[in-house]
């Protein structure tokens, strides 16, 4: 029974060593520690450890020297571990701040592209396009308000010179006609002279 018992611890430690040895070679490239050393002892553990029967008996030394490398490139490799994730961290911290900033710039392009295809007019928000037909309404409405004025000033100037011309007319004849009064009366004064001078 005890037999038993140590083959199966025995079975179990070699198990384990293997497993321990693939992790270590796995992570070959990443540790300081040189794994190939490992490599070696493992099979120098094994190819030089005694054989009872179809098991192999291995040193207590030789089996805590490859414990402790084992151990050291594990926590080397926990340590590396941490590091890439601290990074991978890091990283993503600047992903989202890039992130971020890229929704902020998007951001600030879509507004300045709605300024460029809009105008302000007295803080209202308009579309060019309706920026422009106000603009050549108010343009037109002008220029006709324009023509119509012309066309009423000529149209006053026109009668204003009619009737300044009438008038001239006016004060002329008046001018004759008083003139002729003048000229009535002062016959009539003579005739009245000239009567009163006979009767005296």
């Amino acid at each position: 029974m005890h037999y038993y018992i140590n083959q199966m611890k025995t079975r179990f430690l070699l198990i384990g060593l293997l497993f321990a040895a693939t992790i270590s070679l796995k992570a070959q490239d990443s540790q300081d520690i040189d794994d190939s050393s490992i490599k070696g002892q493992f099979v120098e553990v094994i190819d030089k450890s005694n054989n009872y029967q179809e098991f192999k008996v291995i040193k207590k030394t030789q089996l805590a020297t490859l414990r402790k490398n084992i151990l050291d490139s594990i926590s080397n490799l926990e340590k590396e571990i941490v590091a890439k994730d601290e990074t991978i961290a890091s990283q993503s911290g600047k992903i989202s701040n890039l992130e971020n900033k890229l929704a902020s710039t998007q951001e600030s392009l879509t507004i300045s592209m709605g300024k460029e295809d809009g105008i302000s007019l007295f803080g209202i928000p308009m579309q060019k396009t309706a920026y422009n037909t106000l603009l050549f309404s108010i343009i037109g409405f002008l220029l006709l308000a324009l023509l119509l004025f012309i066309y009423k000033y000529n149209s006053s100037n026109s009668i204003t010179k009619e009737a300044n011309a009438k008038f001239d007319e006016t004060e002329a004849a008046f001018e004759a006609y008083r003139q002729k009064k003048l000229e009535d009366e002062q016959v009539l004064r003579r005739k009245l002279q000239d009567e009163i001078n006979k009767n005296r």
